[in-house]
C-alpha cells in the first residue's frame, strides 16, 4: 500500500487499495517535497503570493498599509502554526519575526481545493467550504458537489503556467479567489466524500499517469471537527465506542486526530484549540449529534496537565 499515510487514523481510506510496490503517492507535505524537487519551490508560501503579483515580502521591510497577514514562509507542518493578522505599523515591529512574511489580508471564501492534474494540465476538480471559527480552528466543512467556475479558472491557469510535466494531485487553499497555500498532494482529510473509487483512480493517476473518474453521482458531504483545550492530556474514546457512532446512518468516518501516547505539544494545532476527532458524514445534522457524543467521551476522562512541578496523588485523585 504505498500511499504514504503517516496519520494512523487515516489509513483507514487507504488500506485496501490495490497500489503497485513501486508507486508512492504523498499525503504528506515533507514527502511531496522529496519526490518532487522541480516543483517544491511551492512551499515557499512567499513564492506563491509573488507568482500572482500580490504585494508581499519578508519580515523587516514594512508593509505600505495595514492589515496584513503574516505567516512563516515555510511551514511543513500545516494547521496554521504561526499565522496572524497584523493591523497597525507598531503591531508589525513588535511581531517581526525571522523566516515570516506578509501578504494582504485576502477577502471572501476560503475553498481548498483538491485539483489531479495530468502533465500540468487540471483534468478534476473537488471544492470543500470551511466555516471559520477564531483562532485558526473550522467548525466544518463542506466538501461540495458543485463546480467553482471563477477558482477552476484561475487555479487552472495558475497550474498551466508553472507546473508544465507535472502529474498528479494538488490542492490549492484560496480566500477570494487568490490562492494562499498549495501543495503537491491531496487533502487526506475526506478522500471518503469523493465518491466510490476515487482512491482507484487516484492509483491509476500515479501509476498510468491517466485520471480516469466517474463523478456523476457526487453530493455533498460534510466533514464535522471536534476541537478541545489545550493543556489537557486526552485519552481515545473506547474504539468499541467509535465503531458504534460510525456505524450511525449518514456517518461515513471516525478519525481520532492525535498520539494518545505523546505530549499535546508535540502535536501541530491552530491557536485556538486542540483537534480531536472528525465526523466525515453525509448529513451535517447527524455529524453534529455524534461529535457531541465523542465531546462528552472526551471530557469524560480528560485529565488537565499541570503548569509548573509534578503531579502529585492528590492531583490524579482529583482528576476521577
Amino acid at each position: 500500500m504505498p500511499i504514504v499515510e503517516t496519520d494512523p487514523w487515516r489509513m483507514q481510506y487507504f488500506e485496501d487499495a490495490a497500489c503497485p510496490a513501486d508507486v508512492f503517492i504523498p499525503t504528506e507535505d515533507g514527502d511531496a517535497w522529496k519526490w518532487y524537487p522541480n516543483y517544491k519551490w511551492v512551499y515557499n508560501k512567499l513564492s506563491v503570493a509573488e507568482s500572482q503579483g500580490l504585494e508581499c515580502a519578508p519580515h523587516g521591510l514594512d508593509p505600505e498599509a495595514f492589515p496584513v497577514f503574516s505567516k512563516p514562509i515555510y511551514n511543513m507542518r500545516g494547521m496554521g502554526a504561526g499565522s496572524r493578522v497584523i493591523r497597525s505599523l507598531k503591531e508589525y515591529k513588535h511581531l517581526q519575526r525571522p523566516g515570516h512574511f506578509w501578504m494582504p489580508l485576502c477577502d471572501g471564501e476560503h475553498i481548498s481545493s483538491d485539483v489531479a492534474v495530468v502533465d500540468g494540465a487540471p483534468q478534476w476538480w473537488r471544492h470543500v467550504k470551511g466555516l471559520a471559527l477564531d483562532g485558526g480552528m473550522f467548525d466544518y466543512w463542506t466538501v461540495s458537489k458543485d463546480a467553482q467556475p471563477e477558482t477552476e479558472s484561475y487555479g487552472g491557469a495558475w497550474i498551466r503556467k508553472y507546473f508544465a510535466g507535472y502529474t498528479g494531485m494538488m490542492n490549492l487553499e484560496t480566500i477570494g479567489g487568490k490562492i494562499i497555500e498549495a501543495h503537491l498532494r491531496f487533502a487526506d482529510q475526506w478522500p471518503d466524500l469523493y465518491g466510490d473509487k476515487w482512491v482507484d483512480a487516484l492509483v491509476k493517476l500515479y501509476a498510468k499517469k491517466q485520471w480516469e473518474f466517474d463523478d456523476a453521482g457526487r453530493r455533498d458531504g460534510f466533514s464535522v471537527v471536534l476541537f478541545g483545550a489545550h493543556g489537557v492530556q486526552y485519552a481515545h474514546p473506547p474504539a468499541e465506542f467509535v465503531d458504534e457512532l460510525r456505524a450511525t446512518p449518514g456517518v461515513s468516518s471516525i478519525q481520532v486526530t492525535f498520539h494518545e501516547d505523546r505530549p499535546p505539544v508535540a502535536h501541530s494545532m491552530p491557536p485556538g484549540g486542540f483537534r480531536l476527532a472528525i465526523v466525515n458524514c453525509w448529513d451535517l445534522d447527524v455529524g453534529r449529534s455524534v461529535r457531541e457524543k465523542l465531546a462528552l467521551s472526551f471530557w469524560s476522562a480528560q485529565s488537565l496537565l499541570p503548569r509548573r512541578g509534578r503531579r502529585t496523588k492528590q492531583d490524579m485523585s482529583n482528576d476521577r
